[in-house]
């Protein structure tokens, strides 16, 4: 028992070793992680499409009108090409929805600061604060394309402890707005 579990824990360590490694890789080499995640997700989607397509065929699945599993393939394998060559459009939609997102979500809690001001709650000042920052965030997203994964993921990390700290805001004072 005693080896299994030093056997175990050595084990945790060359995981937790090869995740360092792949994280290190990320923050150095970004746009041939991105490139690399794109051909992986691409080439498992091109194998699902693939297996649907031969399931079909096998099953003599074109007899069976409620089976679609040739259409899911094909649209399986056209994802899969669409993300192993678009991947730099791939990324640039998601930074764009993502900054959309944020923005939205900092007008919202903009406002939310102005209603704590009119409610007279003193917090409203770190409410405004964190809203801007929230905004600035957004918009730094959404105009620099060449934006790292590292920097969205920092943007992104930023915003979810923003929205967290304005979620509990709100929710402490919701009853004097009302």
């Amino acid at each position: 028992m005693n080896n299994l579990l030093k056997k175990s824990g050595w084990m945790d360590i060359l995981v937790s070793i090869i995740f360092a490694v792949i994280g290190i890789f990320m923050i150095v080499k970004t746009d041939l992680a991105i490139k690399i995640i794109s051909y992986i997700f691409g080439g498992m989607f091109i194998a699902v499409g693939i297996i649907k397509c031969v399931n079909y065929f096998l099953s003599k699945g074109k007899y069976d009108f409620y089976n679609y599993d040739l259409v899911y393939g094909l649209i399986a394998i056209i994802i899969g090409l669409i993300t192993i060559f678009c991947s730099g459009l791939i990324e640039s939609t998601i930074r764009i929805i993502l900054a959309f997102w944020i923005i939205y979500s900092a007008l919202i809690r903009l406002s939310l600061s102005l209603k704590l001001h009119t409610a007279q709650i003193e917090i409203w000042n770190i409410s405004l604060i964190l809203s801007i920052i929230m905004l600035i965030g957004g918009i730094y997203m959404l105009f620099q394309s060449g934006a790292l994964v590292l920097t969205m993921g920092i943007i992104i990390l930023s915003y979810s402890i923003i929205d967290l700290i304005e979620s509990i805001i709100f929710t402490k004072y919701v009853d004097k707005l009302l």
